[in-house]
């Protein structure tokens, strides 16, 4: 088999795949669309768990080359932050390829593309640790924000689009990354400063009551919106 053929049929599950989803993609199916015979299928990747694998790795890697022709940001956080971020809306917009990634737990047959995500995480959360600002080991710490930025998107991708919370990734990232990196000097002091603000907004919001006699019911509202946005940090 020609690696054109192979390259077909690869694409032609992909389509499948993003258009009706992994019930969409049969060995019938795939073969009519690559234009090959069944057979075929198997002799280049074994069963359909083979092509699957082979389908996640195509839709990872083609989302990663518009992705990452970049420049690395000089502070080694950030990274980690597009990082994250990337994460995030890779699975958001394929929610089909993510799955076939991540929601088929196989112990021991991690898919190709599981392990490229990961190995580039890695790669990031080292270079944190070589500028000194991680809090734990590489390993506990990429661990740490894998499962975290999965438990995002699972989450997201599982939610009506129309009662997606637009902050939860950010906010989920940022909690992780206070866990595990350090502030450089700068950054600590202004954080200090806003979890002040943050924690005693937080306080005086758990204490209103709809009873306050000072305030009417829609001033009361207006407070609790206010003290909701101060108790979160800025979008970014």
């Amino acid at each position: 088999m020609t690696s054109g053929t192979r390259e077909r049929i690869i694409q032609a599950a992909a389509d499948l795949l993003a258009s009706g989803g992994r019930e969409a993609v049969s060995t019938r199916a795939v073969a009519a669309a690559a234009g090959v015979q069944a057979p075929a299928i198997y002799r280049q990747f074994g069963d359909m768990q083979g092509l699957l694998d082979a389908v996640a790795s195509h839709g990872f890697s083609a989302y990663l080359s518009r992705k990452t022709s970049r420049e690395r940001a000089e502070d080694p956080v950030d990274d980690l932050r597009r990082g994250w971020d990337m994460h995030v809306e890779f699975g958001v917009t394929n929610p089909a390829f993510y799955v076939l990634m991540y929601g088929e737990i196989r112990p021991g047959a991690e898919p190709a593309a599981a392990r490229e995500a990961m190995e580039i995480l890695h790669g990031l959360v080292q270079r944190v640790a070589a500028a000194g600002r991680l809090r734990m080991g590489v390993e506990d710490a990429a661990r740490m924000i894998h499962a975290a930025s999965m438990g995002v998107v699972f989450s997201l991708i599982g939610t009506d689009p129309r009662e997606r919370d637009p902050t939860l990734s950010h906010r989920t990232r940022e909690a992780i990354l206070a866990a595990v990196t350090r502030p450089s000097e700068g950054e600590a002091e202004l954080a200090s400063q806003e979890d002040l603000l943050a924690s005693r907004a937080v306080a005086l919001k758990a204490v209103l009551s709809d009873e306050t006699g000072e305030l009417t019911a829609a001033e009361l509202g207006l407070l609790r919106e206010w003290l909701d946005r101060l108790s979160r940090p800025a979008s970014g």
